[in-house]
């Protein structure tokens, strides 16, 4: 029986596995796992070990700087940060709206970095797990082993990266950490040539994003009961919805169902989204633990992502991608899919939405001209909020009269997983290594559960409290002369 550190027995007594650190996933983290004498399984969790701080140091720079300076928190997803600070320091500039030209801007790079990275997450991380084997040779288990077994997967993967990037670099100006997006609208609009670049490689990414959908569906149904049961633990979940109920990656409002279903909130707008949110800390990682305030701590964790925004929603706006949400939800007609491994299968999905979203995008005239930036009364603060690749990602900055950020809040995906992702990794553990003397193909199975969930342990590393630091003062000989010490909880 798997059980926090709270409950075991004698931590001291027990052996301690890491697996540090945690392979194929963006950031650096750890799991940590406490096993007795027969290989009983005590605890496992997932730390992340980086602290990085941006929401301190964004303090005191001026407002305009943001969006271009905390999308370096992450090379994988910094169109999300970017698109996400400029929506938050919109309503800064009294843009609540900003002109059709900007927001099918925005929504083009928004919906090519989805494709980007669905594309990197499914070929190149997560699918030698599922072509292989969780247990196999882990010397053929990565990307250059599809490559040989699987030439024509690896290809589409990497060509569907490709085209996604196009879309960062059309609209941001570069494919990672661009300028596009600007507080109140964005700085160019997209030419024809750009456009017709597009156009003439859109037909065969929507087949190759076709061909995935099928691949991953073929791969969940041939494993049913064992990707089914693999981490699977129910809870509520989480994300925005277009205010018609339609899933909207890009804007919207805030919409939560338990794990049966029911409506826990819904239409809240991201101005309000603390109203409903609160967040924990645990002295073991620099990664925040967020509830919904009214379950409480214990019972109020959700998973966001791919599989909880194909299920929130009512309908996805787009023929191909609703055809197959259709076909994910009929596995279990009238109830909620939670296992982790349907992620993968969701997040195709999306992958699937984004090409034709953006062929839509780029048939729509606003695209190439209008105007570019909107301006209106100034505010002190802004929320922004919208659906990144791996699920809600929230920015919250105030502003004084100077223009300078005096605070932010950022609660980005992986964050709101945490819980969810040490759920999954403790299920997997008392499914498949208690018991068991742990090989690396056993405990490569606790890794193919946080992959699941596509993490970003970059992004999550933000910290209430003070962070732990050991100062050493070393005399020339190597003696250590003086030693302080501060964690969680002292400084001595």
């Amino acid at each position: 029986m798997v059980s926090d550190l709270e409950k075991a027995k004698d931590p001291q007594k027990l052996r301690r596995i890491a697996i540090d650190p945690v392979s194929r996933v963006e950031g650096h983290g750890k799991v940590t796992i406490l096993l007795d004498d027969q290989h009983r399984v005590h605890q496992v969790r997932l730390h992340i070990v980086e602290f990085r701080g941006f929401e301190r140091f964004i303090q005191g720079r001026p407002y305009w700087e943001v969006p271009v300076m905390v999308q370096r928190l992450c090379g994988i997803c910094p169109v999300s940060h970017h698109l996400a600070a400029s929506k938050a320091l919109d309503h800064v500039v009294g843009a609540a709206r900003v002109p059709d030209t900007a927001d099918r801007v925005r929504r083009l790079m928004h919906y090519g970095q989805i494709l980007q990275s669905h594309a990197l997450h499914f070929y190149h991380l997560s699918s030698p797990d599922l072509l292989f084997g969780f247990g196999s040779d882990p010397e053929q288990r990565n990307i250059v082993g599809v490559l040989a077994a699987y030439p024509d997967i690896a290809r589409q993967g990497v060509m569907l990266r490709k085209f996604g990037q196009e879309a960062i670099r059309i609209t941001a100006g570069k494919r990672v950490h661009g300028t596009g997006s600007v507080p109140g609208g964005v700085n160019k609009a997209v030419s024809a040539a750009d456009r017709d670049e597009l156009a003439r490689a859109l037909p065969q990414v929507l087949d190759w994003a076709q061909q995935g959908v099928r691949l991953v569906a073929e791969l969940h149904l041939a494993n049913r009961r064992a990707y089914d049961e693999f981490g699977t633990v129910s809870s509520s979940l989480m994300s925005l919805v277009g205010r018609d109920g339609k899933l909207d990656l890009y804007d919207g409002v805030l919409r939560a169902r338990d794990a049966d279903g029911t409506l826990i909130f819904d239409g809240v707008e991201p101005a309000e989204y603390h109203t409903q949110l609160r967040e924990n800390v645990r002295s073991w990682s620099y990664m925040k633990f967020p509830f919904i305030q009214s379950r409480g701590a214990d019972e109020g964790w959700y998973k966001v992502g791919p599989l909880a925004r194909v299920q929130n929603c009512d309908a996805i706006g787009t023929p191909l991608a609703e055809a197959a949400r259709q076909e994910l939800l009929a596995l279990a007609p009238g109830r909620l899919l939670h296992a982790p491994l349907m992620f993968h299968w969701a997040r195709m999905i999306e992958l699937l939405h984004a090409a034709e979203m953006i062929g839509l995008l780029l048939d729509d005239p606003a695209l190439q001209s209008g105007t570019l930036t909107a301006s209106g009364p100034r505010a002190t603060s802004g929320v922004g909020i919208i659906e990144a690749p791996r699920g809600t990602l929230i920015h919250h900055y105030e502003v004084d009269s100077q223009d300078l950020v005096t605070m932010c809040n950022l609660i980005v995906s992986t964050t709101h997983n945490n819980q969810a992702m040490n759920e999954a990794i403790r299920q997997v553990a008392r499914q498949h290594l208690d018991g068991h003397e742990p090989t690396e193909g056993l405990l490569n199975h606790i890794e193919v559960a946080i992959r699941a969930f596509d993490p970003c342990l970059s992004c999550a590393t933000h910290a209430l409290g003070k962070m732990p630091l050991a100062v050493e003062l070393v005399a020339p000989d190597g003696r250590v002369v003086q030693r302080l010490v501060r964690d969680a909880e002292s400084v001595g």
